[in-house]
Formats: structure tokens, C-alpha cells, sequence
């Protein structure tokens, strides 16, 4: 079994209204990726996702495609400790 991996992503673009967060999601729940997905004040899109480093690698692939009418310009991508065990993949409004 794989080890699993938490990591913080900071997505840049058209990423706001054009539906990326559910995009994201689906994306997530696919793959069996845990976290969250949510929209930023700054117009950037956070994204928490958890899970082994084969969906992740397809996850990060997907997202940094988008939905149709998202451009996305920009991901950082940060690892951050796994202190928290995701049970799903949800939005946060």
C-alpha cells in the first residue's frame, strides 16, 4: 500500500465562475483523493487534496487541464504534513 500525501495547492486564472471548484471535485472523487476544494478572496482557488502518489499525480494532471472554460495559469504546489485524515473531497463555501 501506498503512503499517503497531503498537499496545499494555489491555483491561478480563470478559475472563479466557470465552474473549476466542481470540476475538482468530481476529479477527486474519481481518483479517490480526499480534502476540499474553495474559492479565495484574492480570486485564486485553494485546494487540500490527500491520497497516494498515483492518483495524485493523475489528480494534479486533471487540474491543471480544468473544466472548458477555466484557464489555469498558475498551481503551487506545496507538500504539508498529514495531521489531518480526510474522509471525502467536498467544496467549503
Amino acid at each position: 500500500m501506498s503512503q499517503t500525501k497531503t498537499y496545499r495547492l494555489t491555483v491561478s486564472g480563470r478559475v472563479q465562475g466557470v465552474g473549476y471548484r466542481y470540476f475538482v471535485e468530481d476529479s477527486a472523487v474519481f481518483l479517490g483523493v480526499k480534502g476540499f476544494v474553495r474559492n479565495m478572496p484574492d480570486n485564486k482557488v485553494e485546494i487540500v487534496c490527500q491520497g497516494d502518489e498515483k492518483s495524485m499525480e493523475q489528480f494534479f494532471t486533471s487540474v491543471k487541464k480544468g473544466p472548458a472554460f477555466a484557464r489555469v495559469d498558475e498551481i503551487i504546489k506545496d507538500r504539508i504534513s498529514n495531521d489531518i485524515n480526510y474522509n471525502s473531497f467536498e467544496i467549503k463555501y
